[in-house]
């Protein structure tokens, strides 16, 4: 089963303004005469955000009889079955989780988080309201989010089972 992960209109926008402002600025660091240092450290943060984006940003989100797969533009992350303790549906929103270090909507939410009720976690998910929280048998956990999320968590739980 695979779905795919769908980032909310609020994402949208702050990864639009956010990126329209990042490269104002850079174009107006350019235009600067002895302003190479800046050009410079501008373009490396430019490159440096997009680079975590294609790294982290999850486009879908699949699984099979060996693991969950989180599936992302350079990289697959892989959980195997065998390693997942529980899974259960997830609002991190309600659970008020505070970003330790990631992406809070720029082009969706990664990195770690955590909130009183469950800890520390990684997150996977463009749309908070379609989350499931994946906790492995060492402790881990994961905020992974996709679209049809209870179908998702009901086919992870048989395969468990």
């Amino acid at each position: 089963m695979k779905k795919r992960v769908s980032i909310t209109t609020y994402g949208w926008i702050i990864s639009i303004c956010s990126t329209i402002l990042l490269l104002a600025g850079f174009v107006s660091a350019i235009k600067q005469q002895n302003a190479t240092w800046v050009v410079c450290l501008i373009g490396a943060a430019i490159v440096l955000l997009f680079l975590s984006v294609l790294f982290y940003m999850p486009l879908s989100i699949s699984v099979d009889s060996e693991s969950l797969n989180i599936n992302r533009s350079l990289r697959i992350k892989s959980i195997p079955l065998s390693e997942i303790k529980s899974v259960e549906l997830f609002n991190p929103t309600l659970n008020r989780a505070i970003k330790i270090c990631g992406s809070s909507g720029w082009f969706g939410w990664y990195g770690w988080f955590k909130d009183r009720e469950h800890g520390k976690y990684f997150a996977y998910y463009g749309d908070n309201s379609n989350c499931f929280l994946v906790t492995l048998h060492d402790g881990k956990k994961y905020a992974v989010g996709c679209n049809d999320a209870p179908m998702m968590v009901d086919e992870i739980k048989k395969l468990i089972s």
